[in-house]
């Protein structure tokens, strides 16, 4: 039985496409909007018409920007001799927090997974390839995630590097601020306990 219009149902439907948007989380999203002011919905509208027809990938590093080189690849006080590369652009922004990184990055998109049918190809590991034979690198730090699908990743990416010569580094992995060792588990204990260093 349909409880609301085929308008509020299409709407709910669209929301609920999203990625962690379940059906509750969904029809709060759209009655939200609903009630909003007409212009507050035009400019959401527009912001997402918008950003879908002018972000693209950086020609050098493959994040998400809306110009031809990303303000980072581009400004010359950055290490361009350092590459660090994560899975995706949301990775390279928590990186950018920190404000302690001053290389450059290299967006994979994704990580290999066997089990989604993801492999090498599917993301933008031959553009890395590219740009470290092209360019005068001196280290590339892997940074992705510490899921199976990130240290697969990683482990095929330092395969591939470790023959150019060129260095390859991993980030640290271990115990997070805060965190009760009796909760973490083995996995992380033991990378903590391997990337131990002298105080």
């Amino acid at each position: 039985m349909e409880y609301y219009s085929s308008h509020i149902n299409k709407l709910i439907e669209e929301f609920s496409r999203l990625p962690g948007i379940g059906a509750k989380s969904a029809q709060r999203l759209a009655f939200h909007v609903l009630n909003m002011p007409k212009d507050q919905v035009e400019q959401l509208a527009g912001a997402i018409v918008n950003a879908k027809a002018n972000v693209q990938y950086c020609k050098c590093c493959y994040t998400l920007t809306d110009q031809e080189i990303c303000p980072i690849c581009k400004n010359p006080r950055r290490n361009q001799k350092v590459i660090m590369v994560v899975e995706n652009t949301r990775d390279l922004a928590a990186y950018e927090k920190t404000g302690k990184f001053d290389g450059v990055y290299h967006v994979l998109h994704g990580a290999i997974s066997p089990m989604l049918g993801i492999g090498p190809d599917d993301i933008k590991l031959k553009e890395l390839m590219q740009r470290i034979t092209k360019d005068d690198i001196e280290e590339v730090i892997i940074a992705t995630n510490s899921s199976l699908e990130g240290e697969t990743t990683a482990m095929y990416i330092s395969k591939l590097i470790k023959p150019t010569g060129i260095k390859v580094s991993r980030i640290a992995s271990g115990v997070p601020v805060g965190g009760d060792l009796e909760y973490i588990d083995e996995v992380t204990l033991l990378r903590a306990l391997e990337g131990r260093v002298e105080l």
